[in-house]
């Protein structure tokens, strides 16, 4: 079994502090993959041990038998005896006997609704093949989301795909930071520990406006494409004022989300993501960066070659008759607001990706990314292009790859960076905007989603990016 199938199944129970205590080094699965099994080394004792893992009343992974300080070799042998009882046994359920008194597991893709009720994205990954990776990650990890509010399910099918898709994202990029993630409150979404800091976070969209002027439709399945002229424009009126409308919204809640007693002392973080228009992630992250400190920054190159770097304050963005101030953490009550998290993948082309590299999927499906990177060179003003195929081998994703902090420089309660390591930090410092970013940081990217046809080889099924609005 791979590392990527194995996480699929298991990342959803596997706790924090196993990674602290252990290594783990081979994965194995009965044929039927009612069982899963993991070979380990002990971070201390430096010994071996493995750990067998069946399915729970309600089709979750868990531990049913353990084994430790053994050698490398007496622990396969332990762990394939271990396969052999359990196989031979003839169970495939594994009662854990807590299965009735929590309110985790739930159902995404069961529906009785008719089709006109439900929304377009959630009727696409249902009924077309291509999205079978998506559906099939989706179903594992829901078997362990705790559902507070209890519309999640009636939500993602129908009025609030997006959102959903949003705290599906974060819930699967939080627990692979090695958090802590519990759902036990109605607000914030989130609350993470490292086991010795705590952060709340609230999960939050940019929508779209009424008011909109509609895009022109598609083009022989092409995605839609704005004009570079036309993205400069809207980056610096419209996308402000959709991340603006989103933010502002939080900030001015009625009963606020720092006066609740559970989050009164720890870190706030917003988590945002841009569904405002089909596909607008792909463009609008400078905007963001703008509205929240701002300001922009303008580039040269002098005689000698070297960039020059200028940040130049802005006072406001407008939009159509629409104008509202610029610089989220410089407004009153912003100072509660400890950093805005923020991804341009947290959509179903990434679930579809990461099911894929996992191994679900049909076998005539090949799926394809391009986009572009954060370019490692001081003297770099442009970012660089990537494009590769998405297969098992030739490349690895991680949940939090393209994950961005950008952090208040007036918080009351600042964010540990630590707590969230290996994604893109940002601070204002001096001014501007300073930044840590990890060696791979992706700004957008599209995915194609392809299948083999009989008649015509490679067939395009759909081209979607990171970031369509709609969930796509």
């Amino acid at each position: 079994m791979t590392a990527e199938r194995y996480n699929a199944y298991v990342a959803w129970t596997r706790s924090p502090i196993a990674d602290a205590i252990g290594i783990e080094l081979e994965f194995f699965s009965d044929k039927a993959e009612t069982l899963i099994g993991v070979l380990i080394k002990d971070r201390f004792d430096r010994d071996f041990g493995f750990v067998i893992l069946g399915r729970d009343l309600k089709g979750r992974f868990r531990c049913i038998d353990v084994s430790a300080s053994m050698t490398r070799t007496d622990a396969r042998h332990a762990l394939f005896a271990s396969f052999r009882k359990h196989i031979a046994s003839g169970e495939a359920v594994f009662s854990q006997g807590d299965e009735t008194t929590d309110k985790a597991g739930v159902d995404l893709f069961n529906t009785k609704l008719p089709v006109n009720q439900l929304h377009p994205a959630f009727h696409m990954l249902c009924a077309r093949p291509h999205w079978v990776p998506a559906r099939a990650i989706m179903s594992e990890m829901m078997r362990h989301y705790v559902d507070v509010d209890g519309n999640f399910v009636e939500q993602f099918q129908t009025t609030a795909f997006d959102s959903r898709i949003w705290e599906l994202y974060l819930y699967a990029a939080l627990l692979e930071l090695g958090l802590f993630v519990k759902k036990e409150h109605e607000a914030p979404d989130f609350e993470v520990s490292n086991g010795r800091s705590k952060v709340f976070i609230e999960a939050v969209i940019a929508g779209p406006s009424p008011h909109d002027p509609p895009l022109d439709p598609p083009k022989n399945g092409m995605p839609i494409r704005r004009t570079p002229e036309e993205i400069k424009e809207l980056l610096k009126t419209r996308a402000p004022i959709r991340f603006g409308s989103a933010l502002y919204s939080k900030l001015n809640r009625k009963t606020k989300y720092w006066d609740l007693e559970h989050v009164k002392g720890f870190p706030l973080v917003f988590a945002v993501a841009d569904f405002h228009e089909e596909q607008s992630m792909t463009w609008t992250s400078p905007a963001l960066l703008e509205y929240l400190y701002g300001v922009t920054h303008e580039f040269i190159f002098d005689d000698a070659g070297q960039l020059v770097i200028t940040p130049l304050k802005i006072e406001t963005h407008e939009y159509r008759g629409k104008v509202i101030p610029s610089g989220y953490f410089l407004q009153p009550g912003a100072e509660n607001v400890s950093a805005v998290l923020f991804s341009s993948s947290g959509t179903i082309s990434k679930f579809n990706r990461m099911g894929h590299l996992a191994g679900f999927g049909l076998p005539n499906q090949r799926i394809f990314r391009s986009g572009v990177k954060h370019r490692h060179d001081p003297n770099a003003a442009m970012p660089a292009p990537f494009f590769h195929e998405v297969k098992q081998g030739l490349v690895t994703e991680t949940w939090a790859e393209g994950l961005s902090m950008f952090h208040n420089p007036h918080a009351k309660h600042p964010v540990d960076p630590d707590m969230f390591p290996g994604i893109a930090h940002h601070w204002f410092v001096g001014g501007q905007v300073k930044s840590w970013l990890p060696e791979f940081h992706v700004y957008n990217s599209f995915t194609w989603n392809m299948g083999i046809d009989d008649k015509d080889g490679l067939r395009n099924e759909l081209a979607l990016c990171d970031a369509g609005a709609k969930g796509k």
